[in-house]
């Protein structure tokens, strides 16, 4: 069964190559704004709905009127009206803010979504990027599988060029026919249901006190106001960068340390069992006036710097990749306050790290206890490693997707059927 897979290439370009990308970005961020903009000008005072069929067909009128939009390319051109339409799709349904205009310098790129305008020189490992009207790019990449390539976003961030490839492929993964659960924690990062533990690594506290150290330095630079009129200074740029680079390296750590633990766990095991967190609500933040504000700021810093919610993702992922057995524990089954021999309730306090139970269970670690009561739930549900595949859950999966070129294409599909079947819109 073919899947979808994204691989990250690092690009080199020439300095002429570099200038005619930036100036690209620059148009699709243009182009963005004006999408918005349109929206929101013929709501509000004409009462329209403008939809992204809309603005596609205007597209071509539009380059009529500005010609350096013809060398984007239509597909690319399509992929930015699109990305408007879809931010809307989701405040719509409320899982984001009203979309705001973007400026220049926080619009990262843009997307072809098909295979026109683009081509990828390579097998997986580095090669050449090849864009219409721009030539070949240098890049450096390697692949854990490699398929069949479909669509293409360029990047720029951290003052680097990147390119993102989707590619259809066939992923196959071993593991073995081992059994474990897994339980997450800020104390403990990852505590397994064989007295297995893995240490929190705390990227981001070890560099904290230099990233401290260098937001205090660009606190005094002369950064930029728009509203006076000041531009930022060079110094202030080089600061900024300065931070940027340091929460970069934290963030390229935990993934690397993330998909480092992960596989070691899908390898040897094949049925995965882990607790549905409510994530969200965990790293909410205090109410106004509190008195443990401070606690409750700290905790959820550390709560994101262990990745809780990547974690579990990719442990799913690696899990179907391998025919595995991926369950979610939900929370009313409370495995930190269960005793996992005699099935127990019992509540506990954060401080009481070792489990003790009158059954008599031997005193084990409290993450180790909880683990171990997922893993019975897990086996309590029927499933075994002959249901290789399945998966299951506290509660059923919702389609969040709010759509994509996928749903465009199928839409389009489906017009002519209509107008067959006497059907007026």
């Amino acid at each position: 069964m073919l899947t979808t897979r994204r691989v990250t290439f690092k690009l080199y370009p020439t300095k002429k190559q570099e200038v005619k990308l930036h100036y690209w970005r620059k148009l699709h961020q243009y182009l963005y704004n004006a999408c918005l903009s349109h929206r929101i000008t013929e709501y509000r005072h004409f009462g329209k709905s403008i939809s992204y069929f809309d603005q596609q067909n205007c597209l071509p009128e539009f380059k009529k009127c500005w010609p350096e939009y013809k060398e984007l390319g239509s597909q690319a051109l399509q992929a930015t009206c699109k990305r408007v339409d879809y931010a809307l799709s989701r405040f719509f349904q409320g899982l984001a803010k009203f979309p705001k205009f973007k400026n220049y310098h926080r619009y990262r790129g843009w997307t072809y979504p098909g295979r026109s305008g683009w081509k990828a020189h390579t097998t997986g490992d580095h090669g050449a990027l090849e864009l219409s009207n721009l030539g070949q790019i240098r890049m450096r990449g390697k692949a854990r599988t490699w398929g069949q390539p479909t669509t293409c976003t360029i990047l720029w961030k951290n003052n680097q060029w990147y390119c993102s490839i989707t590619v259809k492929c066939e992923v196959f993964r071993e593991s073995r026919t081992g059994a474990i659960g897994v339980d997450f924690g800020v104390f403990q990062a990852i505590a397994l249901s064989d007295s297995t533990i893995v240490e929190n690594p705390k990227f981001l506290a070890k560099t904290q006190d230099k990233i401290k150290k260098a937001s205090r330095q660009l606190r005094r630079k002369c950064s930029p106001d728009r509203k006076k009129r000041i531009k930022a200074s060079g110094r202030w740029k080089k600061a900024r960068r300065k931070v940027s680079k340091l929460q970069n390296k934290v963030a390229n750590q935990r993934q690397d340390w993330q998909h480092k633990v992960t596989s070691e766990i899908v390898s040897g095991n094949s049925l995965v069992a882990t607790e549905k967190l409510n994530l969200k609500g965990m790293t909410r933040k205090a109410k106004t006036g509190s008195k443990r504000s401070y606690q409750k700021t700290g905790l959820n810093r550390n709560l994101l710097d262990v990745g809780i919610g990547n974690l579990t993702q990719l442990i799913k992922y690696k899990v179907e990749e391998s025919g595995g057995v991926f369950v979610e524990v939900p929370l009313k089954i409370a495995p930190s306050q269960t005793c996992p021999n005699c099935g127990k309730k019992r509540k506990k306090d954060l401080s009481e790290r070792v489990h003790h139970c009158d059954c008599g269970i031997d005193p084990i670690d409290r993450d180790v206890a909880s683990a171990m009561v997922m893993l019975n739930y897990a086996r309590g549900l029927g499933t075994s490693l002959l249901n290789r595949g399945f998966q299951t859950s506290g509660q059923v999966p919702t389609d969040k997707n709010c759509g994509g070129f996928a749903k465009v294409w199928e839409m389009k599909r489906q017009k002519p059927r209509m107008k067959r079947s006497g059907i007026r819109r």
